[in-house]
């Protein structure tokens, strides 16, 4: 049973919190070692949590190069001690993958021991991570979404997962990710909304919904799924799912099929967190990830259809 929650709201629609609407993450800490029930967890949830699986101190380092780079940026109130990342006053930050770049330390958690070991297992065999890392520094205010991920990297493998990594801890103010339960067995979404691309076009037509998202359809600009995730969990059914609090320390992992987003930061602190993504390395991988100076969304990675 769910004890009395704050208010909760996600991209500024409050969400319904009562028990057959809101609820709790699983936590998967039991099974860490038992690789086929992993693997069963994960084709039934959709995702595996995992909290203190990575090692807390060295999430503790990668946050403090991440604080001192949004302090030299000028994000971040001078009267606190950077590492509580409270937010500047004139602070609207939200994607910042470049607070990612030289920084060994949030690569050694991302890319290396206990994260690279959970894929290797869960996966079966050698595994290859996608060399742009996407960084979230979200001030106060509203949040990301509902999506699925496939969307916007599904040209390689489809049997491909992201992490996300809190470089904080996170109460319920400051606002977590939030998963949607069994979204990833929606047949009709998956065959509609995850088949798409958000750098396809129409090249024989012109004007809103055609030049977007590949053929147009009622997918928002940006490729999010909704921007009203209580009214999506009831059209969709199933609840919206979190943590009471995320810990450093704690992995979040799931299918590019399910569909997620997060809960709006209420608090004065500049929230953080990573996405990064891991496959098989013997499958192929989306062209846009990897690679030195990875194309991303950009020009070079639009691709031009007859719709």
């Amino acid at each position: 049973m769910i004890e009395t929650l704050p208010r909760l709201s996600s991209f500024g629609q409050e969400l319904d919190t009562a028990p057959e609407a809101f609820g709790w993450l699983r936590d998967s800490s039991e099974i860490v070692d038992d690789v086929e029930e992993l693997r069963v967890r994960m084709a039934d949830d959709g995702y595996i949590f995992l909290p203190g699986y990575l090692n807390r101190e060295e999430v503790i380092e990668a946050r403090r190069t991440c604080v001192q780079k949004l302090a030299d940026a000028g994000q971040l109130d001078k009267n606190f001690d950077s590492m509580e990342a409270v937010a500047a006053p004139q602070s609207q930050v939200k994607f910042m993958p470049g607070l990612a770049q030289d920084n060994p330390a949030l690569m050694k958690v991302l890319y290396d021991g206990p994260m690279m070991a959970f894929y290797e297992k869960l996966l079966g065999g050698p595994v290859r991570h996608f060399d742009f890392t996407w960084f979230r520094a979200v001030s106060p205010g509203r949040a990301t979404p509902p999506h699925m991920d496939v969307v916007y990297m599904g040209r390689g493998t489809q049997k491909l997962f992201t992490s996300w990594t809190p470089l904080g801890d996170i109460d319920l103010e400051t606002g977590g990710l939030i998963v949607l339960e069994k979204s990833h067995q929606h047949e009709r979404l998956n065959k509609n909304y995850g088949a798409k691309d958000v750098d396809k076009f129409c090249t024989n037509r012109r004007g809103e919904g055609f030049t977007k998202m590949g053929g147009g359809g009622n997918i928002s600009d940006g490729g999010w799924l909704s921007r009203t995730p209580d009214t999506l969990r009831k059209n969709l059914g199933g609840r919206w799912m979190t943590a009471p609090q995320f810990r450093m320390g704690d992995l979040l992992a799931f299918s590019v099929f399910t569909v997620h987003a997060s809960l709006d930061n209420y608090s004065n602190r500049i929230r953080l967190s990573s996405d990064s993504r891991y496959q098989l390395a013997s499958e192929p991988a989306d062209e846009r990830w990897i690679g030195p100076n990875p194309i991303g969304h950009g020009p070079a990675g639009k691709r031009g259809m007859i719709c």
